[in-house]
């Protein structure tokens, strides 16, 4: 049985990896904003193995660019910060939905990867990801019974969720029953849970008192298709967040995870480690802090932290908030994106349009910055340009008399928010300092 079972996972893992391979050949055509049209037919290999430059050779407006080297120091500055402070990695895959990115966070030591919904999982899985963190409840039968099937066919996959009601527990255990009673593969391999604490009154999701989290951790105990292996948790829900009220949440999490110890639910069949998980983009220096004291426990305890936006980082929102800012002898992450758009108007001297909008810009939390003017080959600051609003397909500008703009320029813009830029791009370039494309980035959303 042992045999067999190796025998699928490497079959598995052979079979992922071709699929990565072949996100190579896919062909170009009219499905992808901004590459160039005399690409079309050609597969995403042959276009890569061409090395043509952003700026010079076909490539139409508006077109998003990932810089290499960003991505790369982004990349190695959190596995650094992870490996330092005790931390296993699960970076939340829902930023990207790039199973080229998921694969190249894997490399870079993240544990495995976190994601939202049952598509992102069936995506990570259909490239081979091995460890998915769903932080959700998922009460849903048809993706339960698809996990289960998961979970049946390839043994070193490992799958946890969130629970945070016992209507959930018991909606998860009926349809986890289900699928055990239709299954041809008589797979009896439990789900593995974490209780989410609540951030707080008025927070999203979870559990709002430890004693609710009990009766939620009695609910698993009492399912036996469901096995409880830790709590978890999002700090960055926590009501008017500063770094004290974040640290007290943590410390209640992390006195969740010790009292359950001791009260012995941590003793599923064949456990071998206590999970405990918090960290999105704006607090994990507190994750760090109060995970570091988390007391001896009866198991291992696996300190699993969430953050996903540093992939690409941004130029607002993450730019801001992130915890590098508070601790800058840990380093610094990098804004990666750049939005190159071209003027196409300009109706008098204190304004101006560009051919980018809703439909190419993240524009959630704030709007795009003007970062650089490109003309003739040559590269300037972004001098006295201002973007004031977003029409679908159109961006607006104010123009001081210093811009220096004309119809024909392209216009780089940073972004606020990675999370709804990479869903607006189904083939992003990936573009070293000097213009060259090395690489396309392929999202599902």
């Amino acid at each position: 049985m042992a045999a067999d079972s190796a025998a699928d996972t490497a079959a598995a893992r052979a079979e992922s990896a071709e699929r990565l391979a072949a996100l190579a050949e896919e062909r170009v055509d009219h499905r992808f904003k901004g590459l160039p049209p005399d690409a079309d037919g050609l597969t995403v290999g042959e276009l890569t193995a061409q090395r043509r430059n952003l700026f010079t050779d076909g490539f139409t407006t508006p077109v998003l660019a990932l810089s290499a080297e960003r991505l790369e120091h982004n990349l190695q500055l959190m596995e650094t910060y992870a490996t330092r402070h005790g931390l296993a990695f699960a970076p939340h895959g829902k930023t990207s939905m790039a199973p080229q990115l998921f694969h190249r966070q894997i490399e870079y030591g993240a544990w495995g990867i976190t994601l939202a919904v049952p598509h992102q999982v069936r995506v990570a899985r259909a490239f081979g990801t091995q460890r998915v963190f769903l932080a959700n409840e998922l009460v849903d039968p048809a993706a339960l019974k698809w996990v289960a099937s998961q979970l049946a066919a390839d043994p070193a996959f490992r799958f946890i969720c969130y629970v945070d009601s016992v209507r959930g527990v018991e909606l998860m255990d009926a349809a986890l029953r289900e699928s055990r009673s239709g299954s041809q593969r008589g797979s009896t391999r439990r789900v593995d849970v974490v209780v989410e604490l609540a951030a707080g009154d008025g927070a999203r999701t979870g559990v709002r008192t430890e004693a609710e989290c009990a009766a939620v951790a009695d609910a698993v105990a009492a399912a036996d298709t469901l096995r409880l292996v830790g709590v978890a948790g999002y700090e960055g829900e926590v009501p008017d967040a500063n770094p004290e009220r974040v640290h007290a949440w943590l410390r209640r999490l992390t006195a969740l995870a010790a009292d359950f110890d001791k009260a012995g639910r941590f003793s599923g069949a064949g456990l071998e480690e206590i999970v405990v998980s918090a960290g999105g983009s704006a607090w994990f220096d507190a994750v760090a802090d109060v995970f570091a004291g988390i007391p001896e426990l009866s198991l291992p305890v696996l300190k699993l932290l969430r953050s996903g936006a540093y992939v690409s980082h941004d130029d607002g929102h993450y730019r801001r908030i992130t915890p590098f800012n508070r601790v800058p002898e840990e380093g610094a992450l990098h804004p990666a994106f750049r939005l190159w758009a071209q003027v196409v108007s300009l109706p008098s001297p204190e304004q101006a349009f560009i051919n980018a909008g809703k439909r190419d810009a993240a524009y959630d939390l704030d709007l795009p910055q003007a970062q650089a003017v490109r003309r003739g080959g040559i590269e300037r600051p972004a001098t006295g340009i201002t973007v004031t609003g977003l029409s679908d397909q159109h961006g607006w500008l104010r123009t001081a008399p210093e811009a220096d703009l004309r119809v024909g320029d392209w216009l780089g813009l940073g972004l606020s928010h990675p999370c709804t830029s990479f869903d607006k791009w189904q083939l992003i370039p990936l573009v070293e300092a000097d213009g060259t494309v090395v690489d396309y980035v392929r999202t599902f959303f």
